[in-house]
């Protein structure tokens, strides 16, 4: 069942703690070197396919048939046209998600340190921004009204994008990437190996 979001220890704290209630500490894990993750392998890429040939009409064909043919087309076209959309964002989302793992990953280990349980958090996090990204860049592209089948309508990719924004919010404040974040989160200690529980 959801609930309101947790505030975090720290501003508890400066704040006197007016609930009165326990202020849990963070658990700490075992720091992590994890590698970057294959992004060909995280997010594959679909076989390209072959763009249609227009339709010509034939001497002794019928406007019936050929009116048949040209809409057969016109969805083969359509579907050529998504599909090759498909691959395009597979390569933005992989380029942009390696891009967002160079300069987030280096950040974290240096400030409150990565354990293996942050692996597929931090995976996430990089594919959400680039496909976010995505959408914001098909939005510039085609424009926040588009032509449905009954007229101008709301182009889909602001829903898509909105979701993805606010599954980035999580990660912000879950990985302490925003100022008011980074209070809630605990240091990565600066001393020496005795300070280390996990040695």
């Amino acid at each position: 069942m959801s609930g309101p979001i947790g505030r975090p220890a720290l501003a508890v704290v400066r704040d006197g703690n007016p609930g009165h209630r326990p202020v849990l500490e963070s658990a700490t894990v075992p720091p992590a070197d994890f590698p970057e993750p294959d992004w060909t392998k995280e997010l594959p890429e679909s076989k390209a396919p072959r763009k249609p040939v227009p339709p010509e009409r034939d001497e002794e064909e019928s406007i019936e048939h050929f009116v048949q043919r040209e809409y057969r087309f016109e969805k083969k076209l359509e579907d050529y046209e998504l599909r090759r959309q498909a691959i395009n964002g597979t390569r933005f989302v992989k380029r942009r998600a390696a891009q967002e793992w160079a300069r987030v990953v280096p950040v974290l280990q240096n400030s409150i340190g990565l354990g293996n349980p942050d692996y597929s958090v931090v995976v996430d996090m990089c594919i959400c921004v680039a496909r976010l990204e995505w959408c914001e860049h098909e939005l510039s592209r085609e424009g926040l009204i588009v032509m449905g089948q009954r007229g101008p309508c709301k182009n889909p990719m602001t829903t898509i994008a909105g979701q993805y924004r606010t599954q980035l919010k999580t990660y912000i404040r879950e990985l302490g990437l925003s100022p008011s974040a980074r209070t809630g989160l605990p240091s990565r200690p600066d001393g020496g190996d005795d300070d280390d529980p996990f040695d």
